[in-house]
Formats: C-alpha cells, sequence, structure tokens
C-alpha cells in the first residue's frame, strides 16, 4: 500500500515538473517572438531623440509617444493604393487556388484512375525543390505572354494584375492539405451518393466541400497571408509604383534621407501594413486552428 502511494506521488511530481518545463519553454518562444513586434511598435512611437538614447529605452511614456509618426508614415508612400493592389491580387490568386486545389485534392482523394498515387508523389516531391527556382521559369513566362510590357509597351495595370496573380493560382502543398481532409471523409458516403444518382461534381460540391468548410478557410486565410507578404516575384515583375504591394511599397519608401534613416516612421508604416494581418488572424484564428486539427496525417 505504502509503495503505491509512493509511486502515485512520485508520478504526479514528475508531471508537475514535466508540465513546468513544458509552459517555461512555451513562454520562452513567446517571449522570443513577441519581443521583435514590441520593439516595432516602441519604436514606432518614439521621437528621434528618443531613437538616440543610450541606453535604448524600453518602456516609453504615453505622453511621450510620437502618434504623427504614422500621419508621416502615410504621407510617405500611398499605402492606400498599395493595399488595394495587395487585395486584388490576393483576392484572384486567392480565388484561383481555391478551385485549383479543390478539383486536385478531389481528384487524388476519392477518383481512381492510372497512376495516381505515383503522379501525386511527384507533385508532392517537387515540394523540395526551392521556390526560388520557380521564379525564373515563371518570370520567363510572364515576359514570353507580354504581361512585363514589350516593345517600349509600358505594362497596363490588368496585365501586372496576371503577372502578379496567375503564376500562383495553384499550390502543391495546399492540395495535399485538402486531400488529406477528404480522404477522412467516409467512402460509405461517396457510395450512398453514387447509387442515388449523383455526379462526382454534385458530390464534390455538395457533400465534401462542406465537410471540408475549415481545411478550405484555412486555406484562403494562409494563401491571402502569403500574398500580403510576398516580396521577391512583385518586386520582379512590375516596376510601376502604383502597381505595387505593400512590402514593396515599404521596402521602397525609406531609403535614406539627408543621410539619415527615419527608424521611427519606418516602423510606424510597418505596423500600419502589418495591423490587418493580425487583426485577420485573430478574428479567424479558430478557422485555423480547426483546418489543421481536421486535416491529420491519414494515409
Amino acid at each position: 500500500m505504502e509503495n503505491s502511494i509512493k509511486i502515485d506521488k512520485v508520478s504526479r511530481r514528475n508531471k508537475i515538473i514535466a508540465k513546468v518545463f513544458v509552459y517555461f519553454f512555451l513562454v520562452l518562444f513567446a517571449v522570443i517572438i513577441l519581443i521583435p513586434f514590441y520593439w516595432m511598435v516602441l519604436t514606432s512611437v518614439k521621437s528621434m531623440q528618443d531613437l538616440t538614447v543610450t541606453p535604448p529605452i524600453l518602456f516609453l511614456p504615453f505622453d511621450r509617444w510620437r502618434l504623427d509618426n504614422f500621419q508621416s508614415a502615410l504621407n510617405a508612400a500611398p499605402y492606400l493604393i498599395f493595399m488595394r493592389n495587395t487585395v486584388i491580387v490576393s483576392f484572384l490568386s486567392t480565388v484561383g487556388t481555391i478551385f485549383t486545389t479543390i478539383f486536385a485534392a478531389f481528384a487524388f482523394s476519392r477518383l481512381n484512375f492510372k497512376g495516381r498515387d505515383t503522379l501525386f508523389m511527384i507533385l508532392l516531391s517537387s515540394m523540395m525543390i526551392p521556390g526560388e527556382m520557380f521564379v525564373i521559369t515563371n518570370f520567363i513566362t510572364v515576359s514570353d505572354l507580354g504581361w512585363l510590357g514589350s516593345n517600349n509597351v509600358s505594362q497596363t495595370y490588368g496585365d501586372a494584375l496576371k503577372a502578379l496573380s496567375l503564376p500562383f493560382m495553384t499550390s502543391i502543398f495546399y492540395i495535399f492539405f485538402l486531400r488529406q481532409t477528404f480522404r477522412q471523409i467516409p467512402n460509405e458516403l461517396y457510395y450512398a451518393a453514387k447509387v442515388d444518382g449523383t455526379s462526382d461534381f454534385k458530390y464534390l460540391w455538395r457533400i465534401m466541400v462542406p465537410i471540408a468548410k475549415p481545411t478550405i478557410i484555412t486555406i484562403i486565410i494562409l494563401n491571402a497571408m502569403g500574398t500580403w507578404n510576398a516580396y521577391i516575384w512583385p518586386n520582379l515583375v512590375t516596376d510601376n509604383v502604383n502597381f505595387r504591394l505593400v512590402t514593396n511599397g515599404l521596402r521602397t519608401a525609406y531609403n535614406q534621407l539627408s543621410g539619415q534613416v527615419i527608424y521611427n516612421e519606418q516602423m510606424a508604416a510597418a505596423l500600419i501594413v502589418t495591423l490587418p494581418l493580425l487583426i485577420v488572424f485573430f478574428l479567424l484564428k479558430k478557422y485555423i486552428m480547426r483546418g489543421v486539427s481536421r486535416s491529420g496525417i491519414k494515409g
């Protein structure tokens, strides 16, 4: 009896110690992640004088906040135009990605055709290729299509939108992500639908898509965030300031002015660009968590 009690005490103590270590590392990683964001916010409300203080100011009283930095940041570049372009490109690329992902995931998870698994493994293996390798071929493709402007003809807004969005209307990772969710739907539903005379197209949109809604919403959110954060590709395919996205505008709006880098206004602009993503994430985080939990790793 005494041995059993001792074993229980040791077991409870080990569980408590394990939880302490887990929470310690979670808090540690959270702090490491939050420190850069906190420093960005703090820098955005500092004056130039506060920026040059040594040692640096870690806590700034509210009465010393320079909120006019945000107004100066908005005046430094046409961020409303950048955000409009980003929203349009994000919408176009996300809609295209959703359609290609749904159809491809359905084909690889439900339809039986020769070479299905081999083809899927080939596509999956392409995820090991660095994304920068595809930038070259995509650039050549959009250039050959004339979307970058050629023969002394300037790039139009429509061509810029196509060049920015069309090459990224598909994603192998999202196809794999949604395929895993589709494979968790019982086969009995599919067979029952076929007995009732339901076509594959109707079964996909009336049964599979509603069941996989959390995963699809997760893909929409992640794809929109990826477009919002894109920098290399938009910087390559357009040099017109009116066609740029928010990340490109943020980078080019603040270089050196009279030999001095205005970090406070630059951080204010970075905060303005980041806030929409944060708002979207916190409003829709439950869908992201639900979509990830439903995707699983089945087959």
